[in-house]
């Protein structure tokens, strides 16, 4: 089979390369996904540029977490009625050297959940990280029905979804935007409010447009760079779900000041949700999916050759929607 695969650390241009690989075999309790799509996330292009030092030990590594495909075969354990069945994959490449740029993977049945009809597989290859994040940011700490829930960045790839999922589960929501079409964008999708970020002060002008109350979620992208202008909108008791800081990769926290507000930070990554919230969080994108309940933003769909143009688009960080690659077609040799 083709597959994309890295054995050294570096630019992607340099490092990646496409290899005649032996089509995976299927083990107990695995399926075997013939591949249609692989989605490149932030995580990919990080291990693939060396952000973890022993990720090669074991030699060289196929990348990418998320994807979608239809399976075609299945190991011991698993019901014959799932073959032929369409499917997304996610964290396909965690703690281990088999991802998704690749026209087969197997992988964990659970790893594999159905794909609904009216999802695309290139929608398919978005799941796993940026919908499933969002999905965990908003759901995590409670009900947010009839609160104000702010999503920073709300025209990103998790950020974009996180607008909808916060909707989808009751809350009034309001989020930033860096410019008039992402301002456009998260209205489209949701949001009732939206500043610029770029703008200092932005947190205080946000509670002046919510006539002085304050939000009791905030779905963050920035914790570093973002932190001093959430402080000044969000409620006491409050909750931050963050899941990135790329700005400032190791903020200062003001202690004194968010002690006295009992504010709550929540952490979020995929790979190390709970099960159980990861089941969930299937459960409720597979029936939004079902109901074309989701608004989707691809960035980009590329060719297999483009590879390494898609992890260049992905690190150059201004790519707001997926970037989705999809994976040539041919009979299993």
């Amino acid at each position: 089979m083709q597959g994309m695969c890295f054995d050294s650390f570096g630019a992607a241009g340099d490092v990646l390369q496409q290899r005649e690989l032996p089509v995976p075999a299927v083990g107990s309790g695995e399926v075997r996904v013939q591949m249609h799509t692989t989605a490149v996330n932030p995580s990919d292009v990080k291990k693939r540029a060396g952000a973890f030092p022993n990720l090669l030990d074991a030699g060289p590594v196929v990348p990418h977490s998320d994807g979608a495909g239809v399976i075609d075969a299945v190991g011991e354990g698993v019901p014959e009625s799932r073959l032929g069945e369409r499917v997304f994959v996610y964290q396909a490449q965690h703690g281990r050297s088999g991802g998704t740029a690749a026209q087969w993977v197997s992988i964990a049945s659970s790893r594999a959940p159905a794909l609904p009809d009216e999802a695309t597989f290139e929608v398919g290859a978005c799941i796993g990280i940026p919908i499933m994040t969002a999905h965990r940011c908003v759901t995590a700490d409670g009900s947010i029905a009839g609160s104000w829930v702010l999503v920073t960045g709300g025209a990103g790839r998790v950020g974009y979804y996180a607008i909808q999922w916060a909707k989808r589960f009751g809350a009034r929501v309001v989020a930033t935007a860096g410019n008039p079409a992402d301002h456009a964008l998260c209205l489209a999708a949701g949001a009732e409010h939206v500043v610029d970020h770029h703008q200092p002060g932005w947190g205080v002008a946000l509670r002046e447009q919510l006539g002085g109350e304050r939000v009791a979620r905030v779905i963050d992208v920035e914790f570093g760079a973002n932190l001093h202008e959430v402080i000044d909108c969000i409620a006491i008791g409050g909750v931050i779900a963050t899941y990135a800081s790329t700005g400032v990769p190791e903020p200062a926290i003001p202690f004194r000041t968010m002690m006295f507000m009992d504010l709550t930070i929540r952490l979020v990554i995929v790979y190390d949700m709970p099960e159980d919230a990861k089941v969930r969080a299937i459960s409720d994108t597979q029936q939004a999916l079902a109901q074309n309940g989701l608004q989707h933003r691809l960035g980009y769909v590329l060719p297999f050759e483009d590879m390494a143009r898609a992890h260049d688009l992905v690190e150059a960080g201004r790519t707001k929607g997926c970037v989705v690659v999809t994976l040539p077609r041919s009979a299993q040799s």
